[in-house]
């Protein structure tokens, strides 16, 4: 999950290395800052301690969860693009679509399997990539447009959880959830989310969703407690944010990684855990934090599926499940869900 930010009026620009850009911008600045300061205090300061995955993603923290998707442990980026090689000419079929939208990054190898699919049956005529980060986008767009010159790219930075009516309409529409981030979303936030997102699809457009499945606990535990630590490095991440951004003074290894399997609601819960009683300064907001030995801060959920539950959400979205396809061993699923 990436940055929240707040609803407002968008700048459209045309991109200055590639003429078929046009760029429209929901993020303002400051918007990043003030959504951090508003979380931290009710998250930090009231209640439970939690704060939501979104604030994981510093450059820092993007590269090193691109270094998680190579642990031999993680397996879900492996089986999804498994899933897209052997199935992205049935996804162009079956959807039938002439826009491509991602939600999320637009420079991945997984794009381009699907760009590369409905390109070669002949219908591909846009392509709209839909992430938080402006300067991201405008790099991924421009090269995406020179590799695809047929092709109108229509980039939109805004944020999932606020701008999805923002998705620009016209022609027949694919929009793609991948990653299984939508297990980030608990269950309420996942319904809201579906509602929104099906909402602004007509009748023909369709939704490509990336799921992780149910599996052995082992093999759920290995995968977000790896031996190499990496996992580990990514989670205390956060607290290194808040020190920079708040002028907290956090010790990231005064608090030990968990990421147990929570068995009741069926999600990968990461956690830090404080090893000892201690005392955090958050100076730009003037306030402190007290955690007891063992207190825990829980930074993501991420939840896994079956297809029963898959297919039920969907349909109390509006969207009907067209297609069902997983890895040979039953890691990940991709769905397609097409409007009603």
């Amino acid at each position: 999950m990436r940055m929240r930010t707040e609803q407002g009026e968008a700048r459209v620009t045309e991109g200055h290395d590639s003429p078929g850009v046009q760029v429209d911008v929901h993020v303002q600045p400051g918007d990043a800052r003030r959504a951090l300061r508003a979380e931290v205090l009710e998250g930090l300061c009231h209640g439970p301690k939690e704060l939501s995955p979104k604030w994981l993603y510093d450059e820092r923290g993007s590269q090193l969860f691109d270094d998680i998707t190579r642990l031999p442990e993680y397996y879900p980026t492996r089986r999804e693009r498994e899933i897209l090689r052997a199935h992205a000419d049935d996804v162009a079929r079956l959807s039938g679509a002439d826009t491509l939208v991602e939600l999320g990054s637009g420079t991945s190898e997984k794009t381009r399997l699907l760009l590369d699919a409905m390109d070669a049956a002949g219908q591909l005529k846009r392509f709209v990539p839909f992430d938080v980060s402006e300067a991201f986008l405008r790099k991924a767009a421009q090269g995406l447009a020179r590799e695809y010159p047929r092709i109108a790219v229509h980039a939109v930075v805004g944020d999932f959880e606020q701008h999805l009516g923002r998705i620009p309409g016209g022609g027949r529409r694919l929009v793609a959830f991948l990653g299984g981030t939508i297990g980030n979303l608990k269950p309420a936030q996942r319904a809201l989310f579906l509602r929104e997102l099906a909402s602004g699809l007509k009748p023909g457009d369709g939704l490509l969703l990336g799921t992780d499945l149910i599996k052995d606990r082992e093999r759920l535990f290995a995968a977000y407690n790896d031996s190499a630590g990496v996992t580990a490095d990514f989670n205390r991440n956060v607290l290194r944010v808040l020190n920079r951004e708040l002028n907290a003074d956090f010790d990231p290894e005064a608090f030990e990684h968990l990421a147990p399997f929570d068995e009741t609601n069926k999600w990968i819960e990461m956690r830090l855990i404080s090893r000892k009683a201690q005392s955090v300064w958050l100076k730009d907001l003037e306030r402190r934090v007290e955690f007891a030995q063992g207190e825990c801060l829980r930074t993501e959920v991420s939840c896994k599926f079956c297809r029963e539950q898959v297919q039920a959400e969907l349909s109390d979205a509006g969207l009907d499940l067209a297609a069902w396809w997983t890895d040979a061993d039953g890691d990940f699923a991709l769905s397609l869900a097409m409007k009603r």
